[in-house]
């Protein structure tokens, strides 16, 4: 039998395990609670934004002559696409990091034609570099990301950097890899396509936010915007643009694809801290289960002990009275 002391001193540091893992998931369901009312607010504002955007590229059906805004205009040729990944500073959270990453390796694998280079990354989230560790890709830009996320500007240089370099020619094709926040218990990683804007991109990962059924979304609502943006291309939008339409797009476009990076992010982050909040809570009662599994053997091994001395005491007690 192991000694009892070792044991004690086992039990007491899994204990003070178990108290740090129990304090990281009530820190974690209240930045939860935070985010989660965050990705709510904001949620049908981002979709009803995006559609508005797929109806002018509708209209101009990517056609340069008719395009009223270079962001609209679809290019033929893709040779360098930019992917912006979204994941954590910390880790700790389970497999929220390596399951965005696995996703943007495998986007990239099924949608990558032969004539493309390979993609760029920036990065939101330190953790997010290790796709260069695993898989090569290069880094053009890494950015911190902060635990509660309740402001835009967040995402200004971010945004900036990605429409510069995409109205530069640098890049041919935009697309954001992100977790789409389900519930507590499920979140799902996703790449969505930001530039060039196409109504006509259907694939199952590169669709309209919030295409699944999900908290703050109505789905009955977000399958009738499909079809009838998706399928019926007979049926186009006509605004108005005052002054003009320059000035209004030049103001309008940028700030809508900032909104889908905004609500990204505000996706990402509910759902890290409730795969954060998960894995503590899973790691707390692992380090319960195994302090009662020792304090089972601790109490074996004493009792062992304890009937070990009876019996020597028992044979030195026998050998006097003979």
């Amino acid at each position: 039998m192991a000694n009892t002391r070792d044991i004690q001193n086992r039990i007491k540091s899994i204990n003070n395990t178990k108290k740090i893992t129990k304090a990281m998931e009530m820190v974690a369901a209240s930045k939860m609670r935070r985010a989660i009312e965050a990705v709510l607010k904001t949620r049908t504002y981002a979709n009803l934004s995006w559609n508005i955007v797929l109806n002018l590229s509708q209209a101009t059906n990517g056609n340069h002559k008719k395009a009223l805004h270079p962001l609209l205009i679809k290019r033929e040729n893709i040779k360098k696409v930019g992917i912006i990944l979204i994941s954590s500073n910390r880790g700790l959270c389970g497999g929220f990091n390596t399951a965005i990453i696995n996703k943007a390796h495998n986007s990239i694998k099924i949608h990558m034609e032969p004539e493309e280079e390979q993609p760029e990354f920036i990065i939101i989230g330190k953790k997010g570099v290790t796709i260069n560790k695993y898989y090569g890709y290069d880094i053009a830009a890494e950015f911190p990301k902060a635990d509660i996320i309740s402001e835009i500007k967040e995402v200004l240089p971010i945004a900036k950097i990605v429409l510069d370099d995409y109205l530069s020619g640098k890049y041919d094709k935009i697309m954001v890899a992100y977790t789409d926040y389900v519930n507590a218990a499920k979140q799902i990683p996703r790449v969505k396509q930001l530039l060039p804007i196409d109504i006509s991109t259907q694939d199952e990962y590169l669709g309209i936010v919030g295409e699944d059924t999900r908290v703050g979304i109505d789905k009955e609502f977000v399958d009738k915007k499909k079809e009838k943006y998706l399928r019926d291309e007979k049926h186009i939008y006509e605004y108005t643009f005052e002054p003009n339409p320059k000035e209004v797009l030049d103001e309008m476009i940028p700030r809508l694809i900032e909104v889908q990076l905004f609500q990204a992010l505000l996706e990402s982050n509910a759902s890290e801290h409730s795969a954060r909040m998960s894995a503590m809570h899973q790691a707390t009662d692992a380090a319960q289960d195994m302090a009662d599994e020792l304090t089972l053997f601790y109490n074996k091994s004493r009792q062992a002990a304890i009937t070990n001395e009876i019996a020597e005491i028992s044979a030195g007690a026998n050998a006097l009275s003979e």
